[in-house]
């Protein structure tokens, strides 16, 4: 999981901090940030049963939008202090049911750039001692500049 990427501004951690400090989808969600570094952000989901479908699996939207701002926030810790970021794609692959008592969702920029980004992403499920790979996720990322209502 390591990279060589240097981030364009020294505060990024801070930076990444603050703006999921904002996003209200994550609160609701319960979700919380377990670890930022230059292109690489892991996010943590605590098991709730609000957050299921029919059969008791976390639902496949909610892992899609923890994964999403993962890959994102990854993206985002590379931009420069006056960029923002937004979602242009992403496909994901669904693999196992999402069922343990929490999940890790890691983004992981393969291609930073100028004004697109690109990320990978996987969400794992654990419980107790046990780790299994649920969803893995190719998302495209631009660099937004200069943009009225959107804060970097």
């Amino acid at each position: 999981m390591a990279n060589s990427f240097t981030p364009q501004n020294p505060k990024f951690k801070q930076r990444v901090q603050h703006s999921f400090g904002h996003q209200q989808a994550m609160e609701t969600l319960g979700a919380s940030i377990i670890t930022i570094e230059p292109g690489m952000v892991s996010i943590r989901l605590p098991f709730s049963e609000t957050l299921t479908q029919q059969h008791g699996f976390i639902h496949a939207g909610i892992i899609s939008t923890v994964l999403d701002s993962a890959c994102g926030y990854a993206a985002f810790s590379l931009m420069p202090e006056n960029a923002a970021v937004l979602t242009i794609e992403y496909k994901i692959n669904l693999l196992s049911p999402a069922k343990g008592d929490w999940f890790e969702a890691i983004g992981i920029v393969k291609k930073p750039g100028r004004n697109i980004t690109v990320a990978d992403g996987e969400v794992y499920a654990h419980s107790g001692d046990d780790r299994k790979l649920v969803a893995s996720m190719v998302g495209t990322l631009m660099s937004i500049y200069d943009r009225e209502g959107v804060e970097h």
